[in-house]
């Protein structure tokens, strides 16, 4: 029997290791070209994503205006693109298994749905079956609760039934609206605010997907 019957998966650095490999090198280039005075660690780049997240980062901090980020997102996109990241160790088996038991899987992500279904196409993951992505209009998008609110109206799922793992603050803050159990993805990074925060507040934090495989297909009581 599954431990919950519908995963909620972010995607950038909880399936896919996408961070590191493709969107902050896709950052560093647009601000060479565009914000030439503004420079941003990788470490910098974890921990702005991370709260207050990508909008208040790019207008607060770097500077960009509304149309700026319209371009930005662009030139983003088109990055993509060319770029495909890997799936992480470990979390194909875990996806597959959750489907191949009759479970759900959804996707709640800040990337657009079809390089979602074109990374796990390209990675032989299992087609999920929803997914809320940046095409989403911006008063929906996470942390707003309303993907959640769909997967559970469509399904007809309680909250313990639902788990959401992600590695941001944002899938966090949009669970915990919903009371749904959240499990925090920490193999993404090693820095020390993030893990902190995440240690501290979340339900479960995983810094291995094996621990996390283990937990979610044993006999152990879930949290609710």
């Amino acid at each position: 029997m599954l431990k919950y019957q519908c995963l909620i998966m972010d995607h950038d650095d909880t399936v896919v290791n996408s961070t590191a490999t493709v969107h902050y090198p896709c950052f560093l280039e647009y601000c060479s070209k565009y914000f030439p005075d503004y420079t941003c660690t990788l470490e910098h780049y974890f921990l702005k994503n991370f709260d207050p997240g990508v909008v208040p980062f790019f207008r607060d901090e770097v500077g960009m205006t509304h149309e700026q980020m319209m371009h930005e997102q662009t030139y983003w996109n088109a990055f993509v693109q060319e770029h495909i990241p890997e799936v992480y160790p470990g979390m194909r088996e875990i996806l597959h298994r959750q489907k191949e038991e009759g479970g759900l899987l959804c996707v709640i992500s800040h990337s657009y749905k079809e390089n979602i279904l074109r990374d796990y196409r390209a990675n032989d993951l299992p087609e999920p079956d929803l997914i809320f992505g940046w095409e989403c209009p911006p008063d929906k998008r996470k942390p707003n609760s309303w993907p959640l609110e769909q997967i559970m109206e469509k399904y007809q799922l309680q909250p313990h039934e639902m788990l959401v793992l992600d590695d941001l603050k944002p899938g966090y803050d949009m669970a915990k609206s919903m009371n749904v159990p959240f499990a925090a993805a920490g193999w993404a990074n090693d820095i020390p605010a993030i893990e902190q925060f995440m240690r501290r507040n979340c339900d479960r934090y995983f810094k291995r997907i094996s621990d996390l495989e283990s937990w979610l297909f044993s006999k152990e009581e879930t949290n609710t």
